[in-house]
């Protein structure tokens, strides 16, 4: 049955992999036998990721790229498919914080960078390196998500917009590529204590509140967005497509 969870002889590509989630969802690919591109803008943090991997027996290497920029996403998808042929794996992780205000005080520029990063970003790196697994037969495809996308949150109406773009556009294209043997899955995760959020769940007044919604009573960790993860891209959701799988602690079963 562990065979299951092995992701042996797989390439996969972690956008936003230098900190944080990505940064954990790359050592757990990697640990699982993952041979894993690190993908960000800090080379220096991208660097360091592939190091913690490789010395940990893993096989990773880095690639700068803004994945809101076109031209930098088809510059490593021509990178990927000239060193390893193709992608196995596709996590689309990165993003960007929420923008805490009432919508009056949302200006376009702050809906636009939210969009640009959140939403416009998955869709380039899906499209472009997405289209090296239809090359290759199949794969697994993964957008990191957030309960925004399911429920409503209080001041954030960009980033809810965003991630229920994330959402949809995760179904639609389950349906879409089903016929090349490619799975898209979401990853929609709660409160996870990352630098994203760590002022709210540090401030004495806002953590007690989210936390009183918590079944569970307490924050997520990164490490625990890894087993979904793995889950994901490896045989052992073979048959899941177009669905979102929510780490939350409870928060929207309530």
């Amino acid at each position: 049955m562990k065979d299951l969870f092995s992701l042996r002889g797989k390439v996969a590509l972690v956008t936003g992999g230098g900190k944080g989630i990505g940064q954990s969802i790359a050592n757990a690919l990697a640990h699982h036998g993952a041979n894993v591109i690190v993908c960000g803008r800090n080379a220096i943090a991208l660097n360091q990721t592939v190091s913690d991997i490789q010395a940990a027996g893993g096989q990773a290497s880095a690639a700068v790229m803004d994945v809101v920029d076109e031209n930098q996403v088809l510059a490593v998808r021509e990178q990927v498919l000239r060193e390893h042929g193709g992608i196995d794996i596709l996590v689309n992780n990165a993003g960007i914080d929420p923008h805490y205000a009432i919508m009056e005080k949302t200006t376009f520029e702050d809906w636009s960078k939210i969009l640009d990063v959140n939403l416009n970003g998955v869709f380039l790196c899906a499209r472009h390196l997405g289209e090296l697994m239809i090359q290759r037969g199949g794969g697994s495809i993964i957008n990191i998500s957030s309960i925004a996308g399911h429920i409503g949150l209080k001041r954030q109406v960009p980033y809810c917009a965003t991630k229920g773009g994330v959402e949809q556009l995760t179904k639609s294209l389950a349906f879409d590529w089903a016929e090349h043997h490619i799975r898209v899955n979401a990853i929609a995760f709660g409160f996870i204590d990352t630098d994203l959020i760590s002022a709210m769940v540090t401030h004495p007044h806002i953590a007690p509140r989210l936390l009183a919604r918590i079944p569970m009573g307490r924050f997520g960790n990164v490490e625990e967005v890894c087993g979904a993860a793995v889950f994901l891209a490896s045989s052992a959701s073979s048959y899941v497509t177009g669905h979102s799988l929510l780490v939350d602690g409870g928060w929207t079963a309530t």
